[in-house]
């Protein structure tokens, strides 16, 4: 039975490592610097979240809210039973095999993240940015949490795990709030507008103007405000990368990298996000790497 189990494991890894690759290049890049004990782990985290994404993304986004709220009330129940050790299937066991492995990792970032799908669903603007923020943290800030168990602290203390968790945080909600100033143009075509709407009315942008593209001194200097927000977050994340262990470093500081770079490519487009989008090749990302 044990050597059963440890085929099915290496498959589902396999497949797990397939779809992250597929799905999360930048993501995938950077822990291909991670040992494979580390590695496995963060492909199960990521598959479970790309699965949870799926929810909303897939066929069933046309349920809308009320049949939605069904699903994700199931697959809470079902991410429950993983974290008790039972899997419902072949990419479950590797989640339930990575919580074994690493006993620390806490179920309620993973809560948290299903809560923000549902807010993907029923929320298409953002009033301020801690609506955004809470967002941010909901669906990308999580992904920090999830895996910082699996990183490990630099002296293998608890509490140097702990003094990175703002550090893990804030690089999700980076990443998140760059993903939203490279996809505005993609977002406004599906009528969703993550730029705080406090922030458009400071810089007397309306919806409408987004809506129909105006690319003038307003929202330029409406999205070097938002490229300076993020870059902040990127900083606070850099922070933390020494708390980490030694092998977890590389990928933490490849994918910071890697993604801040989009945003000098955003403005070296200048800012136009309707019609360009913000993209660093693979060659590029690679050429970045310390």
């Amino acid at each position: 039975v044990a050597q059963r189990r440890e085929r099915v494991l290496a498959a589902t890894y396999a497949e797990c490592e397939r779809i992250t690759a597929l799905y999360a290049k930048t993501f995938a890049l950077g822990t291909s610097f991670m040992s494979r004990r580390k590695r496995t782990a963060v492909w199960a985290i990521y598959v479970w979240c790309r699965r949870t994404d799926d929810l909303v993304d897939g066929p069933r986004v046309e349920q809308r809210s009320e049949s939605l709220r069904d699903v994700l009330a199931a697959w809470e129940r079902r991410l429950d039973d993983v974290f008790a050790g039972r899997a419902h299937d072949a990419l479950d066991l590797a989640l339930v095999d990575t919580i074994a492995r690493f006993p620390a990792m806490d179920p309620q970032p993973f809560r948290d993240m299903i809560a923000g799908m549902l807010m993907d669903v029923e929320q298409d603007r953002f009033p301020t940015f801690d609506d955004l923020y809470l967002y941010c943290y909901r669906v990308a800030g999580t992904v920090g949490l999830m895996t910082l168990p699996v990183m490990g602290s630099a002296d293998g203390s608890d509490e140097t795990l702990m003094q990175a968790r703002e550090s893990a945080l804030s690089l999700g909600v980076a990443l998140q709030l760059t993903n939203i100033l490279r996809d505005v143009g993609e977002d406004r075509l599906r009528g969703r507008i993550y730029l705080p709407l406090e922030d458009l009315e400071r810089f007397g942008y309306s919806e409408a103007d987004l809506m129909n593209c105006v690319l003038d001194s307003r929202y330029k200097r409406l999205m070097a405000f938002q490229v300076e927000r993020a870059r902040e977050y990127f900083r606070k994340a850099e922070r933390g990368i020494e708390l980490l262990s030694a092998d977890a470093r590389l990928p933490v500081r490849a994918s910071l990298d890697m993604y801040r770079r989009i945003l000098d490519v955003l403005e070296q487009n200048g800012y136009d996000n309707f019609n360009k989008r913000a993209y660093v090749s693979k060659n590029q990302k690679i050429s970045m790497l310390p």
